[in-house]
């Protein structure tokens, strides 16, 4: 269990956990604006602005450090291919998955994906799974299923879009624990933007519609929110520790919610709230556990 810091250490780890907030804040409204988005756009075309601006800026960033051509080095090419193609995969399906659903049940599903991470560690690394966390997991999809409720005429099937949302990204997380162990961050940037631009681009190009002078106000923002609230819990993570950080990752869907509440006009039902508790009591009490 984390135990209490002192001194300067209790002023980081405020600091740590307020950008932590903000990051989720952003995400959140960048959610809202592909919901706004998605409405008239592919989500296809949605990403391919998304990861060409992230190229852009990675290039920058890189020859800026002085290590693009290093960066194109890695030890393991085809992981690092499967793991952007996953990334992608994720964002993808979300977005996808917003088109039908509302912004807090959408996050409501894709919450339980530290939990799948945990299960997917156990069965394909064979990482040692406690009682406390298989607990933890039961939990969280017992949370899913009260959101769900299969069996019931209530139940659409566009609701398991953010499930293999949480499921790809899952997926991508475990990929993410290899890679760090052999490359570094900056090929794991270069290898992110340009297999996500590619592929995206060829969906997108096909589907491309032209936006309108709004529209393309709403895809710069859409794209650049998104590379802020990475870099935020970036930042996070050198103020706090990321056991410290994990339950307020979850403010994501309060945020979203209320997004979802003041923008769209969409009240969760009791259900959505009870699973989405669910959810939550046991993601963090996973992280407690770990911690």
């Amino acid at each position: 269990m984390v135990t209490a810091v002192h001194g300067g250490d209790t002023a980081r780890t405020r600091r740590g956990i307020g950008l932590c907030l903000l990051a989720m804040l952003i995400f959140a409204s960048q959610d809202g604006i592909t919901k706004f988005l998605v409405r008239d756009f592919a989500v296809a075309q949605l990403l391919m602005v998304r990861y060409w601006t992230f190229l852009l800026a990675a290039i920058a960033f890189l020859a800026w450090r002085g290590g693009a051509r290093a960066a194109t080095c890695s030890a393991m090419p085809l992981l690092q291919v499967l793991r952007a193609l996953l990334a992608l995969g994720e964002a993808a399906l979300f977005g996808w998955g917003l088109r039908h659903l509302g912004l807090a049940e959408s996050h409501a599903l894709f919450a339980v994906f530290p939990l799948l991470t945990l299960a997917l560690a156990g069965v394909l690394l064979g990482e040692a799974i406690g009682i406390r966390h298989w607990i933890a997991a039961v939990v969280g999809f017992a949370g899913t299923l009260v959101i769900l409720r299969p069996g019931v005429g209530l139940f659409e099937p566009a609701a398991l879009i953010p499930l293999l949302a949480a499921l790809t990204f899952a997926a991508y997380n475990l990929l993410s624990r290899r890679i760090s162990q052999a490359d570094s961050f900056a090929t794991n940037l270069l290898y992110m933007a340009v297999v996500g631009a590619v592929a995206s681009s060829c969906f997108g190009i096909p589907a491309w519609l032209p936006p309108s002078p709004t529209e393309w106000a709403l895809l710069g923002v859409y794209a650049v929110t998104g590379m802020i609230a990475h870099l935020l819990l970036i930042k996070a993570l050198e103020y706090a520790p990321a056991a410290i950080l994990q339950p307020f990752n979850y403010s994501l869907l309060v945020f979203a919610s209320l997004v979802g509440l003041l923008v769209f006009g969409e009240l969760p039902d009791t259900w959505t709230i009870v699973g989405a508790a669910l959810v939550l009591a046991g993601g963090m009490y996973a992280a407690r556990t770990r911690s």
